[in-house]
């Protein structure tokens, strides 16, 4: 594509550095489409005729095709996706191939082509991450009732329930869905005419490639259009907070089905056993969704560094953005699917989160609140219900069994009626508290939305 200037053939090292058909190939169609909308404008401008457009879009579809069904021979020497369809066209329909690059450069080509192929992905990403919510939905309303410890510092502090637990999850994930809502606004905006810098003196309608292609609107500045990676950048942060997610869930399934806690139990189909202890059952699905955020994570500063010091314009650098690109949408694709069928086939035990949320420590927070309600200042009655703690922990006695009167005056006759689950759960009726009411609520909420 340069021979003109050169004389010599670029060396076969050269061709194996620099080549990117081994991982751009399946920007095809978006390249395919992207081409067409191009050669359409270009009979607009006089460039084509409508029989070579014609000849154009015929030759790209049945490549197109080819590509499709596997029949299509791709070449290291062609570099990438956009030089290997457009060799192939030309062959196939001579020289209005040839005239297909008019008025483009390979630089607001991929540019074009990575914006179309995230809009897509986005899509397809968001649609799991709903199905990930209805998953854990469909679990939060069977055990909205089931009572399990929350905990800080991995330490029990309050009752919460399983319902309510669960649709924390669902809630995270609503925020990464709104995230690349969001970030798909400044995606979908087309560099195509942007050239390899500075645009081209044959101006072609822009607005109308645009509306063909689904964009909501063109870039305004060439030099920024075609050297621009942000959006891929903000997307690559998007995924590693939805692993981050992912990975948080993972840690907690981990534990509920560990024999210390008991709380849940995943099925045969989404754990593994040992080569060598045969009683046990690993949750190897979360473990390695745990793992992957890393990968995510590490694709994310991959190219925020490849991206940090470059000068306007383009630079060969920003092929570096690809391969992290598409190895977080491929990682996180799986993790999804995956972790959706694995929570929709969980069970809770839910017998194991009642003997948890028995422990009467639990209370002892709802202890200081009825110490406040009788008059006492917060401050104070964290000391009081802390003594009473203290008490409990040396004579390894129960905090409900506790004789509370011999502590402090403040406890009436009626300060044991707090240590009741049922009296806990109910009384917190505020938006985002956990009483069964409230979680119900929420459950009916995000079926409604979701």
């Amino acid at each position: 594509m340069w021979k003109g200037r050169f004389s010599k053939a670029t060396a076969d090292l050269v061709q194996q550095y620099g080549e990117s058909i081994s991982y751009d190939w399946r920007l095809y169609k978006h390249d395919i489409a992207g081409s067409i909308a191009h050669a359409r404008a270009q009979v607009k401008a006089g460039i084509l005729t409508q029989d070579e457009f014609q000849q154009i879009e015929a030759g790209l579809r049945a490549i197109e095709k080819d590509i499709d069904a596997g029949n299509f021979d791709f070449s290291i020497e062609l570099e990438d996706i956009h030089m290997n369809i457009e060799s192939e066209l030309t062959k196939r329909i001579g020289a209005a191939g040839g005239k297909l690059h008019t008025a483009r450069s390979r630089n607001d080509q991929v540019a074009t082509d990575t914006r179309l192929y995230c809009r897509e992905e986005i899509d397809t990403i968001t649609t799991q991450l709903k199905e990930l919510q209805a998953a854990l939905l469909k679990k939060a309303e069977q055990y909205a009732d089931a009572v399990i410890p929350g905990y800080t510092h991995l330490q029990r502090g309050q009752p919460v329930t399983v319902g309510h637990h669960l649709l924390a999850y669902v809630e995270m994930f609503a925020r990464d869905i709104d995230r690349l809502a969001d970030a798909r606004k400044r995606v979908n905006v087309s560099p195509l005419g942007s050239g390899a810098l500075a645009g081209s003196t044959i101006n072609l309608d822009r607005q109308q490639i645009a509306e063909e292609l689904g964009f909501d609107r063109v870039t305004t500045n060439s030099m920024d259009a075609i050297s621009d990676r942000d959006y891929i950048m903000e997307l690559l942060f998007d995924f590693a907070l939805v692993g981050t997610h992912l990975s948080r869930i993972s840690e907690d399934l981990i534990l509920w089905c560990s024999s210390e806690f008991s709380f849940a139990t995943l099925s045969d189909a989404h754990t593994t056993g040992s080569s060598l202890m045969p009683q046990k059952k690993n949750p190897d699905v979360c473990e390695i969704t745990r793992g992957k955020s890393g990968r995510l994570y590490g694709n994310l500063v991959s190219l925020l560094t490849a991206a940090k010091g470059l000068p306007l314009t383009y630079n060969r650098d920003l092929q570096e953005d690809k391969e992290p690109l598409f190895d977080s949408i491929d990682t996180l694709k799986i993790a999804l699917a995956v972790n959706a069928e694995m929570i929709a086939d969980m069970t809770v035990n839910v017998e194991a989160c009642e003997a948890a949320a028995s422990d009467p420590m639990l209370l002892a927070t709802d202890l200081a609140d009825y110490l406040v309600k009788n008059g006492v200042p917060f401050r104070s009655a964290h000391e009081l219900v802390g003594q009473a703690v203290a008490v409990s922990v040396e004579s390894k006695t129960p905090l409900d069994k506790i004789d509370l009167s011999k502590i402090s005056e403040h406890y009436g006759a009626d300060a044991n009626a707090v240590f009741s689950l049922e009296t806990a759960l109910k009384a917190r009726t505020n938006p985002g508290a956990p009483s069964i009411e409230n979680v119900k609520a929420e459950v009916a909420r995000w079926k409604q939305s979701l």
